[in-house]
C-alpha cells in the first residue's frame, strides 16, 4: 500500500515536471511571438514620467494584475481552457480589446503563437489571441490550468521589465527585483481565476488603457505597442 502511495507520488511529480518545462518553453523569450516588440503601452508611461523607477514599474504591473489587462488575460486563458469552442472565446477577447494596439498584440503573438505550436506540437489552433492560443494549448496537452495561468503571468511580468530596462532605463538587478516582489501575485491570480467566468472580465486600469491608445500616435517609438 505505502509502495503504491510513493509510486503514485512519484508519478504526480513527474507529471508536474514535465509540465513546468513543457510551460517553460512555450513561454520562453525563445519562442517566437515577438513578446519582446511589445511595450503594453509602458513605452507611453515611461515617456509621460509615469515610471521612473523599480518601485513605480512594480506598481503599475501590480494594477495590471489586480485591476486590468493582465487579470483578463488570465481570465481569458482559464475561459479558453474550459471551452472547446476557441473561436467563440477568442471573439470575446478580441471585442474586449481597450484600443487598437491592444488588440494588434494579442492579435499577431497569438498568430505566431499558433504558427509555432503548430509545428513543434503539431496543434491546430487557427487564428486566436494570445491568451486563449495558451490556454486552448494548455487544454490540448493537458498542462495544470493554474501552473499555466502562474506562468503566463511570470511571463508578462518579465516582459514588462525588460522593456522597463531598455527605457526607464533600469538595471538589470533591479529588473529582477520587481519580478520577485510580483512572484506572489502571480501565483494569487492563477489561483483566483480557475473556473473564472465571462462575468469577471473587467477593468480598472484606465491610465494603461490610455496610455496603450496614446502610444498609437507616439513619435518616436521603439516598440509596437
Amino acid at each position: 500500500m505505502a509502495t503504491g502511495g510513493h509510486t503514485a507520488i512519484r508519478m504526480g511529480q513527474q507529471r508536474m515536471n514535465s509540465d513546468v518545462l513543457t510551460l517553460s518553453q512555450l513561454l520562453s523569450p525563445s519562442f517566437p511571438v515577438g513578446a519582446f516588440a511589445y511595450s503594453h503601452g509602458l513605452e507611453t508611461a515611461i515617456d509621460d514620467g509615469l515610471i521612473t523607477d523599480a518601485t513605480s514599474l512594480r506598481d503599475w504591473v501590480s494594477d495590471l494584475m489586480e485591476h486590468g489587462s493582465l487579470r483578463n488575460d488570465a481570465v481569458l486563458l482559464n475561459l479558453a481552457y474550459a471551452d472547446t469552442d476557441s473561436k467563440r472565446v477568442d471573439a470575446v477577447a478580441r471585442a474586449f480589446a481597450a484600443s487598437r494596439e491592444r488588440l494588434v498584440e494579442a492579435d499577431l503573438q497569438g498568430a505566431a503563437f499558433c504558427d509555432t505550436v503548430r509545428d513543434v506540437c503539431g496543434l491546430e489552433l487557427g487564428r486566436i489571441c494570445y491568451p486563449v492560443a495558451v490556454g486552448c494549448t494548455a487544454r490540448m496537452l493537458t498542462l495544470d490550468p493554474e501552473l499555466t495561468a502562474a506562468m503566463y503571468a511570470q511571463a508578462f511580468v518579465a516582459n514588462m521589465a525588460a522593456a522597463a530596462m531598455r527605457l526607464v532605463p533600469l538595471g538589470q538587478t533591479d529588473g529582477q527585483l520587481v519580478q520577485t516582489a510580483l512572484k506572489p501575485m502571480c501565483l494569487s491570480l492563477a489561483a483566483e481565476t480557475q473556473g473564472a467566468s465571462e462575468d469577471d472580465l473587467s477593468s480598472f486600469a484606465f491610465l494603461s488603457d490610455i496610455v496603450a491608445m496614446r502610444h498609437e500616435v507616439q513619435s518616436p517609438r521603439i516598440f509596437r505597442t
